[in-house]
């Protein structure tokens, strides 16, 4: 077992920027009744104050299952070394400004009439708590103590993981 450091305020952010920054898709969940119905979704942002941004079409079924409940959860993976959950409530605007912000070039293939599509929504996820795992030193330094724990039969685990909290 790694070590466990619960991690909040800025700190907490901290470690949400660099994991979804680093990850960047996710399983984007809503609830229908008492189930999660999860879809994969780009991260277009994490600003300052740990909230996550995406585009969406504003006819989706997320964006619906969203007015119906506005709870998430947000999965993000990566490899078997880096993983991060988040459970927040979302909010849909169609802020033009916000929109640009955000914008790529490669959203155009979901609105192609580009930044100024009227289908596009902008959702904003306001973390209230998650969880994270990670490694201390890195992917090759990992690798190398799985390996040395595989021969020798000893634990070396070289991971980390915590609360997230606001």
């Amino acid at each position: 077992m790694g070590d466990v450091k619960d991690l909040s305020s800025s700190e907490a952010i901290s470690k949400i920027q660099e994991l979804v920054n680093e990850i960047q898709t996710c399983m984007f969940c809503t609830y229908k009744g008492d189930k999660l119905e999860a879809r994969p979704m780009s991260t277009q942002k994490v600003d300052d104050e740990g909230n996550i941004w995406f585009l969406s079409d504003k006819n989706s079924s997320k964006n619906k299952a969203i007015h119906a409940n506005s709870e998430v959860e947000l999965l993000y993976a990566q490899g078997t070394d880096k993983f991060v959950s988040l459970h927040g409530n979302a909010t849909i605007s169609q802020d033009k400004e916000k929109i640009k912000e955000l914008w790529e070039p490669i959203a155009k293939i979901w609105f192609t009439e580009g930044v100024d599509d009227p289908a596009i929504s902008v959702i904003k996820v306001a973390f209230d708590e998650g969880y994270y795992w990670d490694t201390k030193h890195g992917k090759m330094v990992e690798m190398a103590k799985m390996a040395a724990a595989l021969i020798t039969g000893t634990t070396m685990d070289d991971g980390i993981e915590g609360a997230l909290s606001k």
